[in-house]
């Protein structure tokens, strides 16, 4: 047996060993439990020491005997009900003794009483739930949701698949038959390829957003021009809805109560332009007073049904159009001169580049191959709905084809009339999400450190309604809007600056080389394009589409 573990055995714990001096009274004031037996605290003794030396013994002064009862452990108390001395204060009060410095001293612990008032009669406070409860969403971010494939698919088709699918008749049209489908295929094989550029461009510069990607390479230059695309991109969008608005639901009023145009006042909701104050100032405007995106979610969802029925009554109603609506296809179906115009009402539909790296940031396992897939799945669905849509619109008018492919169909046609319902109400729904993308392009440009604000947040989004509904209002014509905000704003999102980004990140090799091509390309649209949009504007040439 060591010498530590003798000294243990020959002095047990003075709480066993020692009796008391006297006999301990019941305490019916605040009194101390007795301790747990504690064992004596030693060291193993110097080499040439007596093991039992009284000495050489050390212990805690915890373990050291206490008079009259005092605490061994300081801050334990127990509460005991019996006979004996109250305080004078009441039941309400109790006393509780001196701490073990003073037994230490010579004094007594039962010397000074603290007397301390007992919490009772007293009920607990109140506590406000919050309204909304804490969302580890908000602030982790591998705490929100993630999505599979076939979610993250249909995200992006549903990018793809939006309002500039009612024009792909429209770019045929301009075109030719031949080359509009040529084009519509290698255009979308590029757009595939840029879509991909983006997610590549942001894991080369180590940005999280296409905006901080192109500022990265380009400084505060390339920060406005990525702003200045995607600000007019979205406004673009917001003209293109009202335009819409108002071309789907007065026709549809009309078919439905055809006497409501010879009633007083309600003759309103058959006039195009009343309708679109009307209801744009009524819904979309309300909506896209919203701060958070997130309560759109629902309307939004929406815009794929809304498409999916288009798609389906183009096709089924082309075989009943009259004789003297359909237009001849002779000397437009190799090619035709407006190629470039073309390009622009592709460009349009096909833009989903600013959603590409919030897809991708989605994914379960977010991976280059896995969102490679993803981009090849969505653009390939998206490219035969808007073959169907543009061969089913274009064969059936001919010449006489319309920037909304709805309009050249009868106003009696119940079919159509559903569609156009559909398409309207989902118009709508979508455009406040582009006027909060526009106003968030503001805001971080103009007041990137300033916190929220709501009058300044009012302000930029009645400016930004009520400027995209007097534009409107002035056309009625959707595909010239699509050719000038598609051969610009989207030029410059799907065929310049994610080229352009790679090339500055990269080493040259033949990809580079194939971004440079892509990049002039991109630019000769964009040239070209806002010249002869110049040119019609001043000479008065373009065609000149009356509002029905």
């Amino acid at each position: 047996m060591s010498e530590s573990q003798k000294l243990l055995h020959e002095h047990p714990s003075d709480s066993d060993s020692d009796p008391d001096p006297e006999p301990r009274a019941s305490a019916p004031h605040l009194s101390p439990p007795p301790s747990a037996s504690r064992a004596t605290s030693t060291s193993p003794a110097p080499p040439g020491s007596r093991p039992g030396a009284a000495g050489q013994k050390r212990q805690s002064s915890f373990a050291q005997p206490r008079r009259d009862g005092a605490p061994r452990t300081p801050n334990r108390v127990r509460f005991e009900d019996g006979p004996g001395r109250t305080s004078d204060r009441g039941a309400d009060w109790i006393e509780l003794g001196g701490d073990d410095d003073m037994a230490a001293n010579g004094r007594s612990g039962r010397d000074r009483v603290q007397r301390l008032p007992l919490l009772t009669g007293i009920e607990a406070p109140s506590v406000t739930v919050a309204e909304e409860s804490f969302d580890p969403e908000d602030y982790l971010e591998s705490a929100r949701p993630r999505s599979g494939m076939r979610s993250a698919f249909m995200n992006m088709a549903n990018s793809i698949i939006g309002a500039g699918i009612i024009g792909q008749p429209y770019a045929l049209r301009n075109a030719g038959l031949v080359t509009g489908t040529l084009l519509l295929i290698g255009l979308t094989i590029v757009v595939d390829w840029t879509i991909r550029l983006i997610v590549i461009n942001s894991k080369l510069s180590g940005t999280d957003s296409f905006q901080a990607t192109v500022q990265h390479c380009f400084g505060t230059s390339g920060l406005i021009a990525i702003s200045l695309a995607q600000w007019l991109f979205a406004f673009g969008g917001m003209v293109a809805f009202c335009v819409i608005i108002g071309d789907t639901i007065p026709k549809v009023m009309d078919a439905l109560f055809p006497s409501l145009s010879d009633m007083s006042f309600l003759w309103l909701l058959t006039d195009r332009r009343a309708v679109m104050i009307l209801l744009i100032l009524a819904v979309s405007y309300p909506l896209s007073l919203y701060r958070d995106i997130a309560k759109l979610a629902k309307a939004s969802g929406f815009a794929l049904v809304s498409m999916s029925v288009i798609i389906v009554t183009v096709i089924t109603q082309a075989f009943r159009v009259p004789p003297d609506l359909k237009g001849k296809l002779r000397g437009s179906l190799i090619i035709h001169a407006g190629i470039f115009e073309a390009i622009g009402v592709i460009s349009f539909a096909f833009v989903c580049h600013h959603n590409s790296l919030l897809i991708y940031g989605s994914l379960r396992k977010p991976t280059i191959d896995r969102f490679s897939r993803v981009t090849h799945y969505s653009t390939s669905i998206s490219l035969v709905a808007c073959l169907v849509m543009a061969l089913s619109g274009y064969l059936t008018f001919g010449d006489k084809t319309l920037g909304n492919v709805l309009n050249n169909f009868p106003n009696d046609n119940l079919m159509v009339n559903i569609a156009r319902l559909f398409f309207g109400f989902n118009m709508l729904t979508t455009l406040p999400l582009e006027a909060f993308v526009c106003r968030e392009v503001m805001n971080n440009y103009w007041f990137p450190e300033e916190p929220y604000h709501p009058n300044r947040h009012f302000i930029l989004s009645t400016s930004l309604v009520v400027s995209a509904l007097a534009l409107s209002l002035l056309t009625c014509d959707l595909g010239v809007v699509f050719e000038l905000f598609g051969a610009t704003s989207a030029c410059a999102l799907a065929f310049i600056l994610p080229p352009l980004c790679y090339i500055k990140l990269s080493k040259k090799s033949s990809k580079t080389y194939l971004a440079m091509a892509v990049v002039a390309f991109g630019c000769t649209v964009m040239v070209i394009s806002i010249i002869q949009f110049a040119t019609k504007i001043a000479t008065g040439s373009g065609e000149h589409v009356q509002c029905r």
